[in-house]
């Protein structure tokens, strides 16, 4: 990659490893686990700088790239190494209890890794239908339903025999 090229790209990865590393964070519940996500982003994004410049929006890009590899990240499981001595700042809405996000983290942990996904673009990053169906390369229609399937389990989950907090929860 020429120089000038590659002081965008870590200029880019720079500013905006914070909301990647919350976005990771969100998706898989995990600060190690998240990290992970990033460094394996971060890195195709190095490889394709040239394309994700030119894109019309380079953070619904990388934002992509994220959610791929998490979805990807179940098949290609291994063991990393932390990046970060600290999880992320990650913003908690006020009303939300500890133990009440730690059973809704666990419920997302049951759901297959697309429902998860789904829901947590759609109601965690507060995405449109037709956002998340750009993100997941799939159509709105898809989007809505598996939205309604996720919901469904998501609701089941909850109602059987309470779930285990996760241990995770900081």
């Amino acid at each position: 990659m020429q120089a000038a090229l590659e002081r965008e790209y870590v200029d880019y990865v720079r500013t905006s490893l914070s909301w990647l590393r919350q976005s990771a964070y969100r998706l898989c519940g995990d600060p190690h686990r998240g990290d992970d996500l990033v460094q394996q982003a971060i890195t195709k994004l190095y490889v394709n700088w040239r394309r994700a410049r030119a894109a019309d929006n380079t953070d619904a890009y990388v934002q992509r790239i994220l959610v791929r590899v998490f979805l990807d990240e179940r098949r290609l499981r291994w063991a990393g190494v932390s990046l970060f001595s600290s999880a992320p700042d990650v913003a908690v809405e006020p009303d939300l209890r500890a133990e009440d996000r730690a059973t809704l983290r666990a419920a997302l942990d049951r759901l297959p890794r697309r429902l998860c996904a789904v829901l947590v673009l759609r109601f965690l990053f507060d995405m449109s239908v037709d956002d998340v169906a750009g993100v997941l390369d799939c159509s709105p229609g898809t989007v809505k339903s598996q939205t309604a399937r996720g919901l469904a389990t998501m609701r089941r989950l909850l109602d059987e025999s309470p779930l285990p907090t996760a241990a995770k929860e900081a």
